[in-house]
């Protein structure tokens, strides 16, 4: 058996886990309740949900989507979730293994293992950011609410992993020379010396993370603010801004800004969509959380490569 289908599987479980967890926090953080007590229930009858009718995935097919005590039919979301957020960690995992391949089992490459743990951190972020926007994606569309217990929570994440990575980075890995020119630098009581001015990679590298964040933020409050100023209304919450902050944390400036390209493009048709069949309006609200959601996932995933692709056309 290939490692990397243990690790695929290994990744799956833990999903199944996760995403179990991640429909508490759906069901109860829009509403301010505490995702440890009371313990997993029926939210018609109260009775408690045994431990055998609360397998990930298996229990609802067993169960045929109804409650064993009352017959409380079991929304669909809660399977789909916990497939969803499984299928996400396996991804994750597939890579988690390609990265250990590569640097430590591959003897065809020159990298230096040292550069290991900065490439893991950056798939421990992304499978973060899976998990977030998943939620976020389900609490938005239902509730239209984005909880500051997962966007605030994503942002701080993003900013400890990213130190984390900075703290792990190679000899001389993403540092920027600000001057190619040799200058002399002197202090007192010592001799003249020439060199270059250079910015390190761990300070590049966090200080760049907590410019993303920032920048990405005040883009969405500019574009909030103009919405305001030109139609007297809210247009968009803060929620969605501390979203694009939370993915710009963890993923980077450009990455949060393709969100928000795909989540506004999403978002466009499916507006235009709702017009044509006449169930919206001038002023309908969208959920544009759980487009921009969408559009963090599929960032995190394909991202880099489009904005390299892009990059390349404007050479």
């Amino acid at each position: 058996m290939s490692t990397r289908i243990v690790y695929e599987a290994l990744g799956f479980f833990v999903g199944l886990l996760f995403g179990s967890f991640l429909n508490v926090c759906i069901s109860r953080l829009p509403q301010r309740g505490s995702i440890v007590s009371p313990g997993s229930h029926c939210p018609q009858c109260k009775a408690p949900i045994r431990w055998y009718d609360n397998l990930p995935i298996v229990s609802w097919l067993l169960l045929r989507a109804r409650c064993r005590d009352c017959g409380q039919s079991i929304p669909w979301r809660y399977p789909v979730v916990e497939l969803a957020t499984a299928i996400w960690f396996t991804i994750q995992a597939a890579r988690f293994h390609t990265v250990l391949q590569f640097y430590f089992f591959d003897a065809s490459h020159s990298a230096p293992t040292s550069y290991a743990p900065s490439a893991i951190i950056s798939n421990l972020a992304i499978t973060v950011l899976g998990f977030l926007l998943i939620g976020l994606m389900v609490m938005d569309w239902q509730t239209g609410l984005l909880p500051d217990s997962f966007t605030l929570t994503g942002i701080a994440l993003g900013f400890v992993l990213i130190c984390a990575q900075g703290i792990f980075l190679g000899p001389n890995e993403g540092q920027i020379l600000l001057t190619g020119n040799s200058i002399k630098l002197t202090s007192a009581g010592t001799t003249g010396d020439t060199g270059n001015v250079f910015i390190t990679g761990p300070e590049a590298l966090i200080g760049g993370r907590v410019l993303a964040g920032i920048g990405a933020a005040l883009i969405l409050l500019a574009i909030r603010w103009i919405y305001r100023a030109v139609r007297h209304r809210e247009g968009m919450g803060l929620g969605d801004v501390k979203m694009l902050a939370m993915i710009a944390a963890l993923l980077g400036f450009w990455p949060s800004m393709l969100s928000l390209f795909f989540g506004a493009l999403a978002a466009s048709v499916y507006g235009v969509f709702l017009v044509a069949r006449g169930r919206a309006g001038g002023t309908s609200k969208l959920p544009f959380g759980s487009f921009l959601a969408a559009g963090g996932l599929l960032a995190a995933q394909v991202g880099d490569r489009i904005i390299d692709a892009y990059s390349q056309l404007l050479r």
